[in-house]
């Protein structure tokens, strides 16, 4: 059954809209200035703190020295790092001396040698986009058949495409952000229609 995260969130009220949807996972980007979703660790305890206990809290970083993403970590303000810079598995295996949590390593899905790349990861799971992430654009999703592990598939994902990406990639996840946004802002209704969709397309 594929899973969901909402990411990108930075309002309390974003808060607010998971806990009232449901998904299995959010995300927020952390200390990342030139994001527009950025939140800071100090922000990010505050909103986790309003969380829904039964969805897991992502941390989204970009080249974070691996100190800080284990702080967050350690102390459970977040669940899981995913790792969107040019973190190698010097840097995977440096923090994973630091924090037993689940990893995540993004890659941008543009030729069968980033899916090669993304296969041979050493971190927990793996996510696949289109770039550096919040592009609103897919990648060719053919491409999703040379892998070989359960992934995350992020990359322009709306409540109306979700049921095909699921239907032809079968990832583990999927992970929006800028799909379920008004004006750059997340919208409650469209929150919900991705869950929904998801929902569905797992009973199907």
């Amino acid at each position: 059954m594929t899973k969901i995260k909402l990411c990108g969130l930075s309002r309390p009220c974003d808060i607010d809209f998971v806990n009232a949807v449901q998904p299995d996972f959010c995300g927020f980007v952390i200390d990342v200035p030139k994001s527009r979703r950025n939140v800071t660790p100090e922000q990010v305890r505050a909103l986790c703190a309003r969380l829904a206990p039964s969805i897991k809290a992502v941390g989204v970083f970009v080249n974070a020295p691996p100190e800080e993403v284990a702080a967050l970590l350690e102390t459970h303000a977040i669940a899981a790092a995913q790792l969107h810079g040019q973190e190698d598995d010097a840097y995977i295996r440096s923090l994973r001396r630091l924090t037993d949590a689940p990893i995540i390593q993004a890659f941008h899905a543009a030729s069968p040698a980033d899916i090669e790349r993304a296969n041979h990861s050493i971190a927990d799971c793996i996510l696949l986009d289109h770039g550096a992430g919040g592009t609103g654009c897919t990648f060719d999703w053919s491409l999703t058949d040379r892998v070989t592990r359960p992934y995350i598939l992020a990359g322009g994902l709306t409540p109306e495409n979700l049921p095909r990406a699921i239907e032809r990639c079968h990832p583990f996840a999927v992970d929006l952000s800028s799909g379920v946004e008004t004006n750059g802002c997340k919208d409650l209704n469209k929150m919900r229609a991705a869950v929904a969709a998801v929902r569905r397309g797992n009973h199907a």
